[in-house]
């Protein structure tokens, strides 16, 4: 990285976090219920957040990776592969090329905003199998975000280095986001159940690591005979950020159907994950009323999977991040409005309310 970007991302990390701790609560004591209020407050805090940060894109998106002048836009746009044309005119170059930017940094946010929803009903289910008191869901969610920062960051460059070097890595996956969204179309009526015995976290961890039988109250570790042992509540912090590492094999490659530019990538990545906490809550109590989002979020899969694998045509047809946009925005906005129009039968909800 040069040093200006940097600069850049280690500021940008040090305000998240900064916001992070006050958003997850390290500065209060004690563990409680996060009511539907507050988990309301916090969601439209980090929505705001997001797209503040798409304002300052479109405004000042040439200091991410600190563009001086008209040749700095032409290596980012070739390097990648950005599609906008520029002209000789710096000003009218540079406003091209933060608009095309701020495009495709609120394009992938919604997308990973609206695939992490598909996450938190899997992270729900893994918390009531596994018998965690909700007081405590707060903590486990701390730490599997910070987690899930962690292995992004890996994902995300790693994945980047690749597709620069590899550009066939983009048909590997497309063809995995069509296979992922038709899987998800087939079992989208399907019950999802958690077997905590046989869960492969779980019997890895029991096998080679000692875990204690009971949860105590908060505590991830706990001291008995002079020996370190795992509680329960630690093995679930492992099974969920298990969980995301396979939710980001779906989600990364989709973001990198937008864009190649792997802090973009990062940017979308990092808010979505962030206000996943705070929608975590709120999608909790909501959760039976958009039942159609995950009929929508399979198509938008496949609709991505697709762009990937015939992305050359659709550059030469004139196919452009704004396109991108419109569609992600009709999907989502069709299944929502589905949702509403087309509620759940109540006896539909409270047989579901009884398998959990």
């Amino acid at each position: 990285m040069p040093s200006q970007e940097v600069i850049f991302f280690i500021l940008f990390l040090v305000g998240i976090l900064t916001i992070l701790l006050f958003d997850l609560g390290i500065f209060t004591k004690g563990s409680h219920v996060i009511s539907f209020k507050e988990a309301t407050i916090w969601t439209m805090v980090w929505v705001s957040l997001s797209i503040g940060f798409y304002i300052f894109i479109m405004l000042k998106g040439e200091l991410i990776h600190g563009i001086e002048n008209l040749e700095d836009i032409r290596n980012k746009i070739a390097l990648y592969k950005h599609p906008i044309q520029i002209t000789d005119d710096f000003e009218y170059s540079l406003k091209v090329y933060r608009h095309n930017l701020s495009l495709e940094y609120i394009t992938g946010y919604l997308i990973e905003y609206a695939l992490s929803v598909d996450n938190i009903f899997v992270i729900i289910m893994i918390l009531i199998s596994f018998n965690v008191q909700e007081k405590y869901y707060k903590k486990i969610l701390f730490w599997g975000i910070l987690g899930a920062i962690i292995m992004r960051f890996l994902f995300i460059f790693l994945s980047a280095a690749l597709i620069q070097k590899f550009g066939w890595v983009l048909y590997i996956f497309g063809g995995l986001l069509i296979f992922t969204g038709v899987r998800m179309f087939l079992t989208r009526n399907e019950e999802e159940k958690i077997d905590t015995a046989d869960h492969p976290i779980v019997k890895f961890m029991s096998k080679y690591f000692r875990v204690y039988p009971h949860f105590v109250v908060h505590r991830f570790f706990i001291s008995k005979n002079k020996k370190i042992q795992m509680t329960p509540l630690f093995l679930v912090l492992l099974v969920i950020e298990f969980t995301d590492v396979i939710f980001a094999v779906d989600s990364v490659p989709a973001i990198f159907s937008i864009t190649k530019d792997p802090f973009i990538v990062f940017f979308s990545n990092i808010f979505a994950i962030l206000g996943l906490r705070s929608l975590f809550f709120l999608v909790m109590n909501i959760m039976n009323i958009f039942h159609y989002l995950k009929l929508g979020l399979s198509i938008l899969l496949v609709f991505i999977g697709v762009k990937m694998l015939a992305h050359h045509w659709l550059e030469h047809i004139g196919f452009t991040t704004a396109h991108s946009l419109y569609i992600v925005l009709g999907i989502l906005s069709i299944s929502i409005l589905a949702s509403v129009v087309f509620p759940v039968k109540k006896q539909e909800i409270e047989k579901k309310d009884e398998t959990l």
